[in-house]
């Protein structure tokens, strides 16, 4: 929900006074779906929820013919501080994103290799197909007339990592294909996993130290 609601405050803030109709335009052609995950539906919710909470306030709705009405909205002091303090938190900080790939690959020995190889390789095809497009739309006129260039830089990060996940995912169907993947591997006992556990926790601590 914390990036969700710096999407909308900032938003909201760079906008207002402005109806949720255009937050939801706005951030539908961003593609925000695919790469922060807010789904275009929550954005009413959040903007209430906001308010609710005293970080965004109504300034008036409006009535067009026999559409729902449209509140317009503005941010609010404490939205404002609320709005610098995440800013600045997902700007100095980072965190790990959560790839429900990653969880699967840790049983890649449960797949014959044959399968795990081919996932690999249609992974890598689709990873292209969307940085193929990401690509596009950077380069785009509708882009380059109607967008901060702040926007292309971000569909550059996205191209870049999709690039990047799509050499691993080939890489390491090569190295199935030619044999790599141990498939007699047995786990080692609950105490040997709990100490290697520890030396690679504090080995990480230590170069995050550096």
């Amino acid at each position: 929900m914390s990036t969700t609601r710096l999407m909308i405050l900032g938003l909201v803030r760079w906008l207002q006074p402005v109806h949720g109709y255009y937050v939801r335009r706005e951030l539908e052609s961003w593609n925000v779906e695919e790469w922060a995950a807010i789904a275009p539906g929550s954005i009413y919710h959040a903007l209430r929820k906001l308010s609710q909470e005293g970080l965004l306030e109504e300034v008036g709705t409006e009535q067009v013919s026999a559409r729902p009405a449209r509140t317009s909205y503005r941010v609010t002091p404490a939205g404002e501080q609320e709005f610098q303090e995440l800013l600045r938190r997902y700007w100095w900080d980072y965190k790990a994103p959560v790839d429900p790939f990653q969880v699967a690959f840790s049983f890649i020995w449960c797949m014959p290799p044959e399968e795990a190889a081919a996932a690999l390789r249609h992974r890598a095809a689709r990873l292209r197909a969307v940085s193929g497009g990401q690509a596009a739309m950077v380069e785009s006129e509708f882009m380059r007339a109607n967008k901060p260039v702040h926007v292309a830089w971000m569909f550059e990060l996205s191209v870049a990592r999709a690039e990047l996940e799509a050499d691993w995912c080939e890489r390491m169907a090569d190295r199935i294909e030619a044999g790599e993947l141990r498939g007699d591997w047995e786990p080692v006992g609950f105490d040997e996993r709990v100490e290697a556990g520890r030396i690679v926790r504090e080995a990480a601590s230590r170069s995050n130290e550096k």
